[in-house]
């Protein structure tokens, strides 16, 4: 079953055959040879990218411009000159970073956090984000000039629960990458391990599923791969057709896995023992979903 995965369609680590994902691919391959900014949107967990950037991660610094800059340091847009820059969660950076980076899209210059001097670059961006932008503007947390620079050729990911036939094509890529990495042979799927996948609603999308897949491989000790019911029986499914909104179990299932989360943190976002990085999301991102969810930090806060 495992020597399937290599029949199936894949486009770098894009895995999948299903005709949500077929026309994001189509989109990705006719802008690819152009040199037009690409916004990339999606919920958490869909594959969009990893990488996070600040203001001085973006456009440099000049010595002394704060404290520990103790020397000059360009930033990724003068690394990136003649070439292309990827920027994550572009929805949660500062108003003050969003002026910056409209004057990169705008007259190609920047300017070093801490300096004057107009510096030429050229660039193309691609930008990610989990936020409807839109009514970001509308609430006034993204500038709409901004917004309608990156948006010249928009792409959604779908997330998992749209694309459900591609589900066991990932199970059976991810246990391969993972039983080659721990030296297991694993020769079979279990076959109700596969239906339930298909069933969960994935809330996590494909990071949820990657984990899963690693935490169950680390524990499988025969050569037939199976998750543990528990852990995908915790949500009903979803229904099908209707609207993008997460219905009320899934955002139950979401908060109890946050405060979990931050209960074993003792409260942290971010770092490396952090309740974003348990999660495998961007620090902004859970903060985000720690005030839409309405929960308390304060609560796992414990006194040292």
């Amino acid at each position: 079953m495992l020597e399937e995965i290599d029949q199936a369609f894949m486009f770098e680590e894009i895995v999948g055959a299903s005709a949500a994902l077929k026309v994001v691919l189509s989109h990705v391959s006719k802008v690819a040879p152009t040199d037009s900014t690409v916004l990339i949107s999606g919920e958490t967990g869909t594959g969009k990218e990893l990488t996070s950037l600040i203001a001085s991660e973006l456009f440099g610094h000049e010595k002394g411009a704060f404290t520990g800059a103790v020397q000059q340091r360009r930033g990724r847009f003068e690394l990136a000159h003649s070439g292309t820059i990827f920027l994550d969660e572009i929805g949660e950076i500062p108003i003050d970073t969003q002026i910056a980076l409209l004057r990169v899209l705008q007259e190609r210059q920047i300017e070093r956090v801490g300096g004057s001097r107009a510096i030429p670059v050229d660039v193309r961006v691609i930008a990610a984000t989990n936020r409807d932008l839109s009514e970001a503007t509308t609430a006034g947390e993204f500038r709409s000039d901004l917004f309608y620079r990156l948006n010249v050729f928009p792409i959604v990911v779908p997330p998992l629960r749209q694309r459900r036939e591609d589900i066991p094509i990932l199970v059976e890529y991810f246990v391969k990458r993972f039983a080659e990495k721990m030296a297991k042979r694993i020769r079979r799927i279990d076959k109700h391990t596969l239906e339930l996948c298909q069933r969960y609603s994935w809330p996590g999308n494909i990071r949820e599923l990657q984990n899963i897949v690693e935490r169950s491989v680390i524990l499988c000790s025969t050569d037939t791969f199976s998750i543990d019911e528990a852990w995908l029986a915790s949500q009903a499914p979803l229904h099908a057709g209707g609207s993008n909104a997460l219905p009320d179990a899934l955002q139950d299932h979401e908060k109890d896995l946050i405060e979990t989360a931050l209960a074993e943190s003792k409260g942290k976002v971010a770092g490396p023992r952090g309740a974003a990085a348990r999660l495998g999301i961007p620090p902004s991102t859970l903060e985000s979903k720690i005030r839409q969810l309405k929960i308390e930090k304060s609560r796992f806060t414990t006194a040292s």
